[in-house]
């Protein structure tokens, strides 16, 4: 079966290499936010409620230089907790962390399916469909997760249809 010159197996592997690898560098990248974020809030939290039950103390009541600084630093840190806490919640670094894992997974199973197809039966032109088809609803299911909307692309033959007539 002759295939289009332009793109050969070697193609078709580079391309899945280049997006596993990109999934997995992802993943490392939201999993080390994920657990920073985390931590953060754990720590920050504990903190928040230690230096607020210490600012009633008598000692910190009777020195004017701590009254003031525990009267500034328990708003800070609780401003710094809720923009920790705001940036979780917004980039969900743990459900991309996940996603981005199960991604490379997937394309590393449909690269060792098309390397154990027989070099005659490999259809290249279906292996790039079924690839990028895989990349697209991760991209939508991504943007779906962060902006929490679909993208519903403009429908371009509709329109044409529409100034034709």
């Amino acid at each position: 079966m002759e295939q289009n010159n332009i793109i050969n197996e070697k193609t078709v592997l580079d391309n899945y290499d280049k997006a596993i690898n990109y999934y997995w560098r992802s993943s490392t990248h939201n999993k080390t936010a994920y657990k920073r974020a985390r931590y953060l809030t754990i720590i920050l939290g504990a903190i928040l409620t230690l230096i607020s039950s210490i600012a009633s103390a008598k000692f910190i009541e009777s020195s004017e230089v701590l009254k003031i600084s525990f009267a500034i630093l328990t708003p800070v840190l609780a401003a710094i907790l809720a923009i920790v806490g705001g940036f979780t919640q917004s980039f969900h670094w743990g459900a991309t962390w996940r996603d981005m894992v199960v991604n490379a997974q997937k394309l590393e199973k449909a690269r060792d399916i098309f390397l154990a197809t027989k070099q005659e039966e490999r259809d290249l032109k279906k292996e790039l469909e079924l690839m990028y088809s895989m990349l697209i609803t991760e991209t939508e299911s991504f943007f779906q997760r962060v902006l929490d909307s679909e993208v519903k692309p403009k429908d371009m033959t509709k329109d044409k249809k529409t100034n034709e007539q």
